[in-house]
């Protein structure tokens, strides 16, 4: 990348901005009671405009503060000016009320620059990656309660048709007939039970992720990208090597192949599978299953299966998983939904908090502490 060019180019929009020297003029108290501008809060990302300065430009940051997380001094025509990402956000600040032009001038500048530089940003952020010097943001306690929520709404209609079960009509344990209601709260339960499923597969494709990270299966951003983009089969085996938790796999798989084909391809599946073929005995669908009774799911033109048996299964092997040698890392991605910081998986720091369950909560606690007061800017 020839990042000379993209320095010339922000330098230009940025014009008269400059470094602060010896010529500039600052009220000596500047860095101590300089205002907010109203036209700084037009300026886009923190994170852009330190890049921008600092990074591409070599700015000087005079470093953090009580509530200030870094400060930029600079100088516009001759007068001297502040760009500070403190707790309310960033923004441009001056030396009185009378430098608004200014600062709007300033901003305006300053978005300008960022929106010339973002190849340059882009470039940073691909070298982080190749450094291994980034977090994974954690939404797994958002997607678990996804599950959660689909899970107790399956549950809550399930009891009802339970209820409903004296209304069915069996002959050698085959159903034949039921009410009205019955057909109504059946097909629900269906329709929950596949909600749960798929609630459930969205959240351990995101939980395996941070589990083969805390575990030390994946280190470096290269192969935490190639994961994320692989198969929810390459996941698990990546996360998962308990012998008990290993033992779900082939009935998940099928769980997920089966519904994800289903719901993916329009309720058609794939493969000619809502297709029916002409023959002596009728319509006959075209991938006929020869090992029905040993699949949980039949997929001959709609999605039948035995959802309570399918559901007991993702609840006995999230049981087993909770109770099993990944307990400190559910701790840490699931109970206290922190961020993952790939470094640790690499310098010892996962290794050692992953030693009991009572190590990682102390370890959370302790990260949790220095989370918040970086939030609150109190170094």
């Amino acid at each position: 990348m020839d990042i000379e060019k993209y320095k010339e180019n922000a330098l230009k929009i940025l014009f008269p901005i400059k470094q602060v020297d010896d010529n500039t003029k600052a009220n000596e108290k500047l860095l101590f009671f300089a205002e907010r501008s109203d036209a700084g809060r037009e300026i886009q990302d923190y994170y852009l405009v330190y890049f921008l300065f600092v990074n591409l430009l070599g700015f000087r940051d005079t470093g953090r503060f009580e509530k200030l997380a870094w400060s930029i001094p600079i100088d516009f025509n001759g007068k001297a000016f502040l760009i500070e990402h403190r707790k309310m956000g960033v923004g441009v600040f001056i030396q009185n009320k009378e430098d608004e032009e200014d600062a709007k001038i300033i901003s305006r500048k300053i978005n300008g620059a960022i929106k010339s530089s973002r190849p340059y940003f882009n470039h940073l952020a691909a070298e982080a990656i190749k450094s291994s010097e980034i977090n994974i943001v954690n939404n797994n306690g958002y997607l678990f309660e996804r599950f959660n929520y689909f899970l107790n709404l399956y549950k809550s209609e399930n009891k009802k048709l339970e209820k409903l079960s004296n209304e069915r009509i069996s002959i050698d344990g085959t159903f034949v007939l039921g009410s009205k209601n019955y057909y109504k709260i059946r097909q629900s339960t269906k329709w929950l039970a596949i909600s749960t499923i798929e609630s459930f597969f969205s959240w351990t494709e995101h939980l395996f992720i941070h589990l083969a990270i805390l575990t030390q299966k994946i280190k470096t951003g290269e192969e935490v990208t190639k994961l994320i983009d692989a198969e929810w089969k390459t996941k698990f085996n990546t996360a998962i090597s308990d012998v008990k938790l290993k033992g779900y796999y082939d009935e998940l798989l099928l769980i997920r192949n089966q519904v994800r084909n289903f719901v993916a391809h329009g309720a058609f599946g794939k493969d000619g599978s809502a297709f029916h073929f002409h023959s002596g005995a009728g319509a006959v669908p075209v991938m006929m299953n020869f090992n029905k009774t040993k699949n949980r799911f039949s997929f001959q033109g709609t999605l039948e299966f035995k959802d309570n048996e399918v559901i007991c299964l993702i609840e006995s092997f999230i049981s087993d998983m909770n109770s099993s040698n990944l307990k400190p890392a559910l701790t840490y991605t699931q109970g206290q939904g922190l961020i993952t910081i790939l470094p640790y998986a690499s310098n010892g720091m996962y290794e050692s908090a992953m030693h009991d369950n009572d190590t990682m909560e102390k370890f959370c606690d302790h990260l949790q502490g220095i989370f918040d007061n970086s939030a609150n800017m109190d170094w």
